[in-house]
């Protein structure tokens, strides 16, 4: 085995988290056991946890992508990763909501808004009293996002905006939006990124999504009509705003590769609890080995899914960019939870298919994993065109 001039083996990579991001997990834990224990009545009654939502906020978990110099408490994508595993096996209502406002809204705005503009929006951002929403979709621009039709066009000391954006996480609830709209006529370099406020004239909710899973997540149409966006509001230089937001959706995808993980840990350990409990006489198991099978393979494909997912967030905090590594993180995770959700309701039989059961809530959550931040597919061309670009 090689060794370092001091006669030490070398280490080259560290699975072990630190101190530090040990107490934290542990921290967001005792935050889940208090605040998300009702995850299926909110699913059920299709209701926001406003008040888990404002707990994340008081303590500090809707901060961890901002800067020390703004309030945040810049413990950057992984610790981010990690408590988005926790949050999402509780309840991914509620992981979505701190995942979009976190990695899609902070972290975007503490990379590309000037010192003035962060110092005019965290205040409100990292406590809470403000959410964050991503407006990049429509209604004819969804994978192909450099098709979006939003407009917006300069006059003056501001742009007047029109349009209407969709599948708008947090829509109904956020104060904040960052909306991405076409300035001028190329299909790439046309697009800009703005930060528009809910109560500005002329800013609307449209009509609210009903959705097989993520019930307690509202997810609506934004309407815009003849909004004044000041010119100090738009984000970055003119025609930068799809650099911004394919930037930026490499951090969201670590989010949502962080949701199904959670999703997938649920489902793992509803089949590990089933499988535990049968034993004969002597205490002895007796689940089938077939079962038992799945239920290793999950486990394995859990744990390779996570150091996919930390790999790309180490790399996102050094300031690498992993747009393939990300892809590969949500690709692997987002496939996970489908198939551990499918595997939990079947293995559980009559009990897993209830409109009662755990497993069936995690079934309907875990579908749009697969979904958002980019489909299934999207990914793999994603990850395709990394690897086959010239070094």
């Amino acid at each position: 085995m090689a060794t370092d001039a001091k006669g030490q083996s070398p280490q080259v990579v560290d699975f072990a988290l630190s101190p530090a991001l040990q107490q934290f997990v542990a921290e967001v834990r005792d935050y889940c056991k208090n605040h998300l224990g009702n995850a299926a009545q909110w699913d059920a009654e299709v209701r926001f946890p406003r008040e888990p939502v404002a707990a994340a906020g008081r303590l500090g978990l809707l901060r961890t992508t901002v800067a020390r110099d703004y309030g945040g408490s810049q413990m950057g994508n992984l610790a981010s990763c990690l408590m988005l595993e926790e949050i999402n096996a509780w309840c991914p209502s509620t992981g979505v909501t701190i995942s979009v406002h976190n990695s899609l809204v902070n972290s975007l705005l503490g990379k590309w808004c000037t010192d003035a503009q962060k110092r005019r929006w965290f205040p409100k951002l990292i406590t809470g009293e403000w959410l964050g929403a991503y407006c990049l979709s429509e209604a004819f621009s969804g994978s192909d996002a450099a098709a979006l039709r939003c407009e917006a066009k300069r006059d003056g000391d501001h742009y007047l905006m029109n349009g209407a954006k969709l599948w708008i996480t947090t829509g109904s609830e956020a104060k904040l939006f960052v909306i991405f709209a076409r300035t001028g006529a190329d299909r790439v370099k046309g697009i800009s990124a703005f930060v528009v406020e809910k109560d500005w004239p002329g800013v609307g909710v449209g009509k609210k999504e009903r959705k097989l899973g993520l019930r307690g997540s509202p997810t609506t149409e934004i309407v815009l009509e003849n909004v004044k966006v000041p010119v100090d509001c738009r984000i970055g230089d003119d025609g930068i705003g799809f650099t911004i937001a394919l930037d930026t959706l490499d951090g969201g995808r670590l989010g949502i590769a962080s949701q199904s993980l959670g999703i997938a840990r649920a489902a793992i350990d509803l089949i590990k609890a089933h499988l535990a409990a049968q034993v004969d006489e002597k205490g002895r198991p007796t689940a089938s080995q077939p079962d038992q099978w799945t239920l290793a393979d999950l486990a394995a494909d859990l744990d390779g899914s996570r150091f996919l997912t930390w790999r790309a967030a180490l790399l996102r905090d050094q300031g690498v960019r992993c747009s393939t590594e990300a892809a590969m993180a949500k690709l692997s995770a987002s496939r996970l939870a489908n198939r551990a959700a499918r595997a939990a309701v079947s293995i559980l039989g009559q009990a897993g298919g209830s409109g009662a059961s755990a497993a069936e809530r995690i079934l309907r959550d875990a579908r749009i994993t697969e979904i958002y931040e980019g489909a299934t597919d999207i990914q793999r061309l994603v990850i395709a065109r990394g690897l086959l670009a010239p070094a």
